[in-house]
Order: C-alpha cells, then sequence, then structure tokens
C-alpha cells in the first residue's frame, strides 16, 4: 500500500513537468527535442526538422545556433540585475514555466535571435533555401520618397504613395537610379536633407540600390514555423501572451534594420553609392527588447478567449512591439529553486553607481561586504629589436564589493 501512494506521489509531482507547455518551453533549451517527439508534427516543423542536423548548413543548426544567440545576449542584458537570465542549475527552466514578465522577455529575445541569425545566414550565402532580399519593388518606393533610415518608415512610405500624383506613382516602375538635379525639378517628388548619421545620400549624388538586403522576411518565416506551430489551434491565455511576445520578437529584429551604402569611384571619391538595408549586431536588438522589458504590461484574458487586455482599465493597450505577461515576477532576493531564483549572494555590485548594479539597489536589504585583491599585470612594456618585447610586472590594488 505504502508503496502505491508513493508511485502516485511522483506522478503527480511529474505531471506538471511533462505537460504540453512545459514540453514546449523545454525546446527552447534544446532545440533538437522538437524532431524526436512521437506525436505527429506539423507540416511546417517536419520541413525544418526533414533536415540532417549534423550539416552546420541546415535551418535547424541555424535555429539552434539563434537560440544560443539570444541565451547569451539574454545573459549581457541583464548582467548587472537581480535576475540575469543564468541558466545554471536549471534556473532556467524553472522561468519558462512561468508567465512573468522575465518568461516574456525570454521567449521574444530566442524568436530575435532565430529570426537574426537565418536572416543573416541568407545574406552570407550558408543555406540553399534563401538568400539574400532582392525586393527592387520596394526600394523603388523608398527611392521615391527617400524617407526612411530604416524599416520602421514601410507603413508611412505605403501610407503617402497614396497621395502622389500618377506620374510620381509611375516612378517607382522605372530602374533605381537617381539624380539629385533632376529630382529637384519636381515639385512633387521633396526630399528632406539627410543627416550624416543616418548614410542616406545627399542631394546632387548618383545612388543605386544594389537590391540585396539581410533576409529579415525569410527569418522571419522560420523562426515563426519553429515556434508557433505547435501553439496556433489553442487559444488559452499562455498561449496567446507567448505567440504575442515571439512576434515582438521577430519585429524588434525587423525594425532595427537601417540604410548602408558604399562609394564607388575614381581616386577615393563618391560619385556614386550602393545602398542596401542590413541588420546591426545582435546587441542593438536585445538592448531594443531591454526597454520593452521595462515597460511591460500584465494582461487577462478577455471573455471572448481568443485575446487578452491590460489588468487595469486605465493603463495603455501594449502594441504589437510590446512584451506581455500574466503573472508577477518572483523575488529574485533570496534562492528559490522552485521559481528560479538563485539570490543574489556573492553577487559582484558597482559601489559608485546609482542604476540596478549599485551595491543599494542588488544587494536589497542584505548589505555588502568590501574585500582586496592585488592583482599582477605587465606594465611599461619596451620592444627590442629585433623582435622582442619586455615587460615589468607591476601589483594593481583593486577593491570589490559583493553582496553578502
Amino acid at each position: 500500500m505504502r508503496f502505491i501512494v508513493c508511485a502516485i506521489y511522483l506522478m503527480i509531482l511529474i505531471m506538471p513537468m511533462t505537460s504540453g507547455w512545459a514540453e514546449g518551453s523545454n525546446i527552447l533549451l534544446d532545440p533538437m527535442q522538437v524532431c524526436k517527439k512521437t506525436q505527429k508534427l506539423p507540416n511546417k516543423i517536419l520541413e525544418i526538422c526533414k533536415q540532417d542536423s549534423r550539416n552546420k548548413t541546415s535551418i535547424l543548426k541555424k535555429i539552434s545556433n539563434g537560440i544560443t544567440l539570444g541565451f547569451r545576449e539574454c545573459e549581457n542584458q541583464f548582467r548587472h540585475r537581480k535576475w540575469n537570465c543564468t541558466t545554471q542549475r536549471r534556473s532556467m527552466k524553472k522561468i519558462l514555466l512561468k508567465d512573468t514578465r522575465e518568461t516574456a522577455f525570454v521567449n521574444a529575445i530566442t524568436a530575435a535571435g532565430i529570426s537574426y541569425t537565418i536572416a543573416k545566414s541568407c545574406s552570407m550565402g550558408e543555406l540553399v533555401e534563401c538568400s539574400c532580399d532582392k525586393n527592387l519593388v520596394r526600394h523603388n518606393v523608398l527611392l521615391n520618397n527617400n524617407q526612411m533610415t530604416g524599416i520602421d518608415d514601410l507603413s508611412n512610405i505605403n501610407n503617402n504613395n497614396k497621395s502622389n500624383n500618377n506620374n510620381n506613382y509611375r516612378n517607382r516602375n522605372k530602374k533605381p537610379k537617381k539624380n539629385g538635379n533632376k529630382q529637384s525639378r519636381n515639385p512633387n517628388n521633396k526630399r528632406r536633407s539627410p543627416s550624416p548619421t543616418d548614410g542616406l545620400p545627399g542631394m546632387g549624388e548618383n545612388w543605386e540600390w544594389s537590391g540585396c538586403d539581410d533576409n529579415v522576411n525569410f527569418g522571419n518565416r522560420k523562426s515563426k514555423d519553429f515556434l508557433d506551430a505547435r501553439y496556433r489551434r489553442r487559444s488559452d491565455i499562455k498561449t496567446l501572451v507567448r505567440i504575442h511576445n515571439n512576434d515582438a520578437g521577430r519585429m524588434a529584429v525587423k525594425k532595427s534594420m537601417r540604410l548602408d551604402c558604399k562609394c564607388h569611384g575614381l581616386s577615393g571619391s563618391c560619385t556614386m553609392k550602393t545602398c542596401w538595408m542590413k541588420l546591426p549586431s545582435f546587441s542593438e536588438v536585445a538592448h531594443r527588447l531591454r526597454d520593452r522589458f521595462d515597460g511591460a504590461s500584465k494582461v487577462i484574458a478577455r471573455n471572448d478567449g481568443t485575446s487578452f487586455m491590460t489588468e487595469g482599465l486605465s493603463i495603455k493597450p501594449p502594441t504589437k512591439q510590446d512584451l506581455v505577461y500574466t503573472e508577477e515576477s518572483p523575488d529574485f532576493c533570496k534562492p528559490n529553486p522552485k521559481v528560479g531564483s538563485l539570490g543574489i549572494h556573492n553577487r559582484e555590485c558597482n559601489i559608485t553607481s546609482k542604476g540596478e548594479d549599485s551595491c543599494e539597489i542588488l544587494c536589497c536589504d542584505f548589505g555588502f561586504q568590501r574585500t582586496t585583491l592585488f592583482v599582477k599585470y605587465n606594465c611599461q612594456c619596451k620592444f627590442i629589436w629585433c623582435c622582442d618585447v619586455v615587460c615589468n610586472t607591476c601589483i594593481e590594488k583593486r577593491e570589490i564589493y559583493t553582496c553578502r
């Protein structure tokens, strides 16, 4: 009898860890797991899994690299906060089982990491399924308006085109080469003077699109296929929030694209510029998402069962770019294995800072302690012909502060 009771108790403990939600979340830690499932997979995921995962050029391998990139950048963005996005001691698995603000960021940054990695791989020719984006139609539209410094302005450009006259509308289909002197004579095609920082060619310059951007559209599509296909038929609040945050991560990648140009001409002149849209470093994408993390909104399910709304009626509804969550974050000051909190004991803090990494904020109410270290380093180095470098050994006194 005692054996039966123990067996039932163990089953109760194991069941939450093997639920559909937990199963889907753990895939973020090991994306190869999704292809090992015995149940029927959605067609879009099945197409990805059919490729040889050992092949470095497979999409599944790029997805794995993208998730790793997302976790690495998550640790970088939160390294000075109480929750530092660590994966130690299964902390991340516990975070992914919840639906907190931290969970929202992890889901968004991993979706962004997949999209970013695949988009870059397409442009570098590392995938046979895609190449760089050669959307010349969009390029022509951008050239006629000459108002963008990033992909953010695409919607505004499309709206402005509807109000242009017929002559300006027909210009979109012409070869994407512009001469500033000719355009300045057209009163219906006014352009602003670009600033030196936005990379746009100035008036009087010849410029054209190379027609090969970073393929963010393909990256976003594959990120959505892999992460969202399993949940599209569900309408529970956790699924709605998860898909929303995944989309927010992918949108952060697309919104971060910017114009880049290369000069061409004799003797270093810039008589012609070739321009294309490219992605910045992934740190910039992660920083954009971290700002959304700080302004994330708590939401609840609507009565229709297919959407959500903010918990407070006076709170502004979240946009498609905002992060949302349904559960309050745990107290990360104290260790709590059940929620993935490792505490702040022995975390290094900054005694002179007033931000999140300051000793007063990071160490909660536990206080901090000072430790003096003597560090050896090379100094007063001299170059001796030929070809040695001789250095002295200096000792530097350093003081570090850690939370109690």
